[in-house]
């Protein structure tokens, strides 16, 4: 596993982003876990989150692309953070993009986006937090598509739950194959409970409740 993958995992748990414990998702699915990235609210934190995710994007999709589009709200301080880090680790210039929840109808910046103007043959690369039902995509890849001509690249979460999404492929597979785009994570779950279970920091009980939340909601592929 590559070293970034595993200080992110110890990054995550310092703060207190991913939790282990019973929650209640979304999805009505009772989990033994829960990543969680507005737990991110210093600076020092947005910093290396904003690294990660660049480290990761280009581990992946290279440097070859102009916009980063997170998804209002959670997407926007992912796509800020991340531009930033491009520029101090890269030296690349990126521009951030993100869509409004409501239309902005006054002002010189009126419309349904923040940031940049998508313009003609723009690579966009999408960015969040975590992706369970691929919702979010539903809505913000066609005024992603609809804005310009641009080529979606990709999109990047901080993490692969590894579990079905709609049917029996985890939502980043469904997301990959119902827009054409392909996409990833910084870790995946497997990941995080393997750097644990190495590091002897898992506890056998929750072991056994991972195991069980996977024998019944673990995705195919």
């Amino acid at each position: 596993m590559e070293a970034y993958k595993q200080e992110f995992i110890d990054f995550m748990l310092e703060s207190k982003v991913l939790k282990f414990g019973d929650f209640t998702l979304k999805s009505g699915r009772k989990s033994p876990f829960f990543m969680n990235a507005g737990g991110y609210v210093t600076g020092n934190q947005l910093k290396r989150l904003g690294e990660y995710y660049a480290k990761a994007i280009v581990d992946q999709y290279g440097l070859d692309f102009d916009v980063l589009f997170g998804p209002a709200y959670k997407g926007i301080p992912l796509a800020v953070a991340t531009v930033i880090a491009f520029d101090h680790l890269y030296g690349k210039e990126v521009r951030y993009c993100s869509d409004r929840k409501e239309l902005k109808d006054h002002g010189a910046d009126m419309g349904g986006f923040l940031g940049t103007k998508l313009q003609d043959g723009d690579r966009v690369i999408m960015i969040e937090d975590v992706t369970t039902s691929g919702k979010s995509m539903e809505e913000t890849v066609p005024k992603v598509r609809n804005a310009a001509n641009v080529e979606i690249i990709g999109l990047m979460v901080s993490l692969n739950r590894n579990e079905k999404g709609k049917g029996n492929k985890t939502a980043l597979k469904e997301v990959s194959e119902l827009y054409g785009f392909k996409t990833a994570a910084i870790v995946s779950m497997p990941e995080v409970i393997e750097y644990l279970e190495e590091k002897k920091a898992l506890d056998p009980e929750l072991k056994q409740r991972i195991d069980a939340y996977y024998a019944e909601y673990g995705a195919s592929e």
